[in-house]
């Protein structure tokens, strides 16, 4: 899933533009596998959950650089924003009120839900680009690879969480498929 952007950010190298690529996938996406990442350190025994997710927030931290970089000014402007805000900002805050308010197992609930949240968010982002599918009656600017991908990755994530009884990412899973 984390590198089936790839291919559209070849093409935004090699055209020098976003085009009508939305930013929002990809910043959501990066917010997600970072608080997961914290989820992992946090939960005994998550080392998977740990790498998987570092993995793909380097992953995502290059394409929404990409994506800053080669975005129009007002779209890298509102980018930037919501970039500070939620992956800078929000994280930042969640760490820091989890590592200091809170003790023992509701650590792991507090950033367990949020992860879930979040994740159903990661899921439902690249829908965003439904209104220019629509307007522009073209398919070009929906992420393709990344919905197979998502939907493939849902279903790994769902054996893990069985097979691990995680209930967050259990939860989680079931109801992001009908998403994905």
């Amino acid at each position: 899933m984390f590198v089936s952007p790839i291919k559209t950010f070849k093409q935004v190298v090699k055209k020098k533009s976003t085009e009508n690529y939305k930013g929002i996938p990809y910043i959501t996406t990066l917010l997600s596998t970072s608080m997961w990442t914290f989820y992992g350190v946090l939960k005994p025994g998550g080392l998977l959950v740990v790498t998987v997710n570092s993995v793909g927030a380097a992953l995502h931290v290059v394409y929404v650089l990409l994506y800053l970089v080669y975005a129009p000014k007002n779209i890298k402007v509102r980018s930037v924003k919501l970039v500070a805000a939620l992956n800078v900002g929000f994280l930042a805050a969640v760490i820091i009120v989890t590592l200091l308010a809170l003790r023992g197992g509701m650590r792991l609930t507090l950033v367990g839900l949020l992860c879930a949240g979040l994740t159903i968010g990661m899921y439902a982002a690249p829908l965003s680009a439904m209104r220019t599918v629509i307007k522009t009656k073209s398919v070009k600017y929906m992420p393709f690879f990344l919905l197979f991908f998502q939907f493939l990755n849902g279903a790994v994530w769902s054996a893990y969480a069985v097979l691990e009884k995680d209930y967050y990412i259990g939860y989680l899973d079931g109801k992001i498929f009908p998403i994905a």
